[in-house]
C-alpha cells in the first residue's frame, strides 16, 4: 500500500481504507479552490471601484432621479378645449357658417383639437385631419 504525503492532491485507491481519505481530500481541494476564487473576486471588487473613481473624477457621473413624483396620484387630465369658441374662429369666413360650426363641433368633441386659422394647418391636429365622411371626403372644415 502506497502512502500519500498529501491527500489534498493525490489518492491511493489500492485499499478500501484509503478511499475515505481520498474523497475527503477531494472535498478539501474543492473547498480550498472555492475559497481562493472567492478571495480573488472580493479583492477585485474592492480594488475596482477605487481605481475607477480615480480615473473618472468625483463629478463625472451625475445622478438623475427618474421617479421624482413623491405621491402616486395620477396627473390631472389636460383641460378641455372650448369647442364653440374654437369653431367660431375656424368658421368665421365660411360661406355656410352653421354647417361649418356643426361639422367642426363634432370633430372638436371627438379630437379635442381644432387647427388654428380659418383653413389648413391640419398638421397641428392629425385626428381632425384624418376624420372622413362616408363618401371619403374630409369631415372637418
Amino acid at each position: 500500500m502506497k502512502n500519500t504525503h498529501s491527500p489534498l492532491f493525490t489518492c491511493n485507491r489500492s485499499s478500501d481504507t484509503t478511499s475515505d481519505n481520498c474523497s475527503s481530500g477531494k472535498l478539501r481541494m474543492v473547498f480550498f479552490k472555492g475559497c481562493a476564487l472567492a478571495l480573488v473576486l472580493l479583492s477585485l471588487l474592492a480594488i475596482g471601484p477605487a481605481q475607477g473613481d480615480h480615473m473618472l473624477g468625483s463629478n463625472s457621473c451625475p445622478v438623475i432621479e427618474l421617479n421624482s413624483v413623491k405621491d402616486n396620484a395620477p396627473s390631472p387630465p389636460p383641460p378641455k378645449i372650448d369647442c364653440d369658441a374654437a369653431c367660431s374662429a375656424r368658421c368665421r369666413l365660411s360661406s355656410r357658417p352653421h354647417l361649418c360650426k356643426r361639422a367642426c363641433g363634432t370633430c372638436c368633441e371627438r379630437c379635442d383639437c381644432v387647427p388654428p386659422g380659418t383653413s389648413g394647418n391640419y398638421d397641428v391636429c392629425p385626428c381632425y385631419a384624418n376624420m372622413t365622411t362616408h363618401g371619403g371626403r374630409h369631415k372637418c372644415p
